[in-house]
Parts: C-alpha cells; structure tokens; sequence
C-alpha cells in the first residue's frame, strides 16, 4: 500500500524533469525581494528626518543621531542570531513578525513628544526588527531553496536594496519637503505592514514544506528538526575568534566602512548637502544613484576578488574612498554639477565593493566558520555605523557643518586601507596538524 501510494508523487518527479511550471522556488525568491524593497523604505528614511525633527523639537542633531546609532548597532548586533532564531521558529514567522514589530515602531513616532520616544520608536523597535531580517533572510532563503543559481539569486536579492532605496529616496523626500515628516512615517509604516500578507501566505520555510525538492537538487531534501544550539555557537565561534589577529583587523576595516557609509553618507549626506542650499529632494535623489551603482560595484569587486589578492583590493578601496570624502566638502553646492556626479557615481561603485574581498578573507582565515565570523564582523560594520551616525549630529551641533566630519572620515579610511595591508595570509598547512 505505502507503495501505490508514494509512486504518483516518485512518478511526478521522473516524469517532469523540464519543470512545466515554475518551480516554486523562484515565488519564495519573489516574495523575498518585495520584502527587501519594503524594507529599503525604513532603510532610507533616517536621513530624511534630521532637520525636520530639529526644527520642530527643537532636539539637537546629536540627540536624534543617537536614535539613528542605536537602530543601526541592533541592525548589526541582532544579525548574528538572525538565522538561529530563523532555525528555530522558521523563517515565515521570524520575517512576519520582523515588519509588524517595524510598522509599530514607525507608526508611533507620528505621536511622540520627547526624544526618549524617538529611542524607543525608531531605535529599539525598528532596529530590531529590521535586524531580525538583515542579510540573514536572503542568505536562509537562497541557502534552502537553491542549489543551482545560488549566485544569480544572491545578486538578485542584494539588488533588492538598492531598488527599494531608488524607489522610496525620492517619494519620501518629497513627502517630507511638501507637506511634512509625519505622512513619510506612515508610509515606512504602510509599506511594512503591506509586505506581511505576502510574506505569510507566499513564503514557506523549507522545499519540503510543500512537498519540492531545491531548485536544481537532484533529490529530495528532508525538512531539518528546528536548531535549538545555533545562538550558542554563534558566541562560542566569536569567542575563539576575538583570539586572533586578523579577526580585529576585519572587524576594524569593516567598522570604517559601515561608518563610511550608512552611517556617514546615508545618515548626513542629505542634510549636509542642505546646509549648503540643495534641495531635499535633490540631494535624496543623489543619494538613491548611490543605490543604483553599488550593485554594480558588488558585481565587479566580486569579479576582482576571484582575479586579485583580496587584500590588495581593500586598501585600493579604502584609499580611493578616502581620498573622495576629502574632496567631498568642495564639491556641496546649491545645485547638481558634473563634479558632484562623479563623486555619487564612484562612491555608488564603492559603497559596498568591500563585502567580496572581506568575506574571502574570512574563509581563508577561519574556514567552515567563516559564515557565522563574517555575521560577526557584518555587526562591527554597522557598529561604525552607529558610532558615526551619533558623532556626525554632534560635529553639526558644535561646529555648525559637516566639514570636521568628512575630513575625519577619509582619514580613517586611509588607517582602514593600512589595516587591510596588515592581514597575513593563512599558511596552507596548519602547523598543528603536522608534527615537527
């Protein structure tokens, strides 16, 4: 009996090795990048609220980057645990309750009155939420649903993110220029909340979950027993980590770029290139292209990484991008020119050609840990951030522009490009396996 009827579903498989319909894996990959654009909303709304929430409350520049630093560092810290809790109670619910915990946290800064409020919103509620589904999501998705076009869908779902900022900049930019801070609240907050349906009906844990096999896997694949030990060996990997040299060198480059970027330019571009009379709108555009162009620059850093010595390549691009933040301050004016083109044409290309080189130097160094190392020193990245997030509003406040900042930027990229340098290669025997 078990026989007859297990052969129809065995029949199915050997009778349709075309797939006639889409695999259903490509639906989950769909969801996933609707759920990531939704997310970009979130992602790209921080700079816009400084002046308007300065200039409403009266909170100093510091204060309200304080709020931006703590949502960045749990983005970070939390991502580590992601895929555990991913593991454990399956990435449907993790992910669902990720942007509904998002939407609150968005939706309530339309009624806040004191900073400690804006901490609470914007801060703890929305930086652990979007960390809950940080580069972990896409990275559990690919890893159960594909075998085959693990890169293709990889590249995809990082263009996710740049789509969604290319799509929300300019919409929530003019929001805030026409009519106020509160309505582009809202939207980050419709925005998640529209995303939970789709992600609660479309998405499934597991291939098994609906009876498939992973794209391009020639058998089937059992649904693995939920992970209770993967948080704990995610410190125990830390632990042995923190011991080694090249880990803090990582950790430190990597910190210089996440302050470099989203902590530097995504949070303050936009209100820096205001102080110097450019149009909101404008500068939110300039920042999207930023968006556009640095999946290009994955791609290419990603191509360079399998040609060239991976840490060659960090300080070629810690040098260069310092080099552009100190021309940065000359280059602000009230409108759009050729020069400042350039400058958000190359940073794009820049912004995050870091990741290839870094996450093969974390394999060469650390092997089968490499992933849960690389979660590790993704959380130093947006510690920086964080870091630069809080100071940059603070420099504003005592120096009345960004210039101090920019200029302290380049120099620490410049330390950044002299750290990867220092990196020394794994030796290709483990002395410790073969006896003197």
């Amino acid at each position: 009996m078990t026989q007859t009827t297990e052969a129809p579903a065995d029949m199915t498989e050997t009778r349709s090795p075309r797939r006639p319909r889409i695999h259903r894996a490509w639906f989950v990959a769909a969801v996933t990048f609707v759920t990531i654009i939704g997310a970009a909303a979130f992602r790209s709304l921080p700079g816009l609220l400084i002046d308007p929430l300065h200039q409403e409350f009266g909170w100093s520049r510091g204060t309200i980057g304080a709020a931006v630093s703590v949502n960045l560092a749990l983005y970070g810290l939390t991502a580590p645990f992601a895929a555990a809790l991913m593991d454990r109670f399956g990435i449907r619910r993790v992910v669902a309750v990720a942007l509904t915990v998002i939407a609150v946290g968005s939706g309530l800064t339309v009624w806040m009155t004191s900073a400690w409020q804006l901490m609470l919103c914007w801060g703890l509620l929305v930086g652990l939420g979007s960390g809950s589904m940080a580069l972990a999501f896409a990275a559990t998705v690919t890893n159960r649903w594909f075998t085959e076009r693990r890169g293709l869908v990889s590249g995809i779902l990082t263009a996710a993110s740049a789509s969604g900022q290319l799509i929300f900049l300019p919409l929530l930019s003019r929001m805030v220029e026409s009519y106020d801070w509160r309505p582009a609240a809202v939207t980050v907050a419709l925005a998640a909340l529209a995303v939970v349906p789709f992600v609660w009906l479309l998405l499934r844990d597991h291939p098994a979950d609906v009876g498939q096999k992973p794209y391009g896997a020639e058998e089937f694949v059992p649904k693995p027993e939920p992970v209770t030990g993967a948080a704990r060996r995610a410190v125990t990997v830390l632990l042995s980590a923190v011991r080694t040299g090249p880990f803090w060198l990582l950790a430190g480059t990597f910190a210089i770029c996440g302050a470099s970027t989203n902590g530097l330019v995504q949070t303050h571009f936009v209100p820096a290139a205001h102080d110097h009379g450019m149009p909101v709108t404008a500068a939110a555009s300039l920042l999207a292209v930023i968006g556009v162009f640095d999946v290009v620059g994955t791609v290419a850093s990603g191509w360079f990484t399998d040609r060239f010595e991976p840490r060659r390549l960090l300080a070629v691009y810690y040098a260069l991008r310092g080099i552009s933040l100190l021309f940065l301050p000359m280059l602000l004016a009230p409108s759009v020119h050729p020069p400042m083109i350039f400058f958000i044409v190359f940073y794009g290309l820049d912004w995050v050609a870091t990741v290839p080189p870094t996450l093969a130097l974390c394999r060469e160094q650390y092997g089968e840990d490499s992933a849960i190392v690389f979660g590790w020193v993704l959380a130093s990245h947006q510690v920086g951030a964080a870091l630069i997030a809080f100071l940059g509003g603070v420099a504003r406040d005592v120096f009345g522009s960004y210039d101090m900042v920019w200029y302290a930027s380049g120099a620490l990229c410049a330390a950044a490009a002299l750290m990867a340098l220092v990196i020394r290669r794994r030796p290709a025997m483990t002395p410790a396996v073969v006896p003197a």
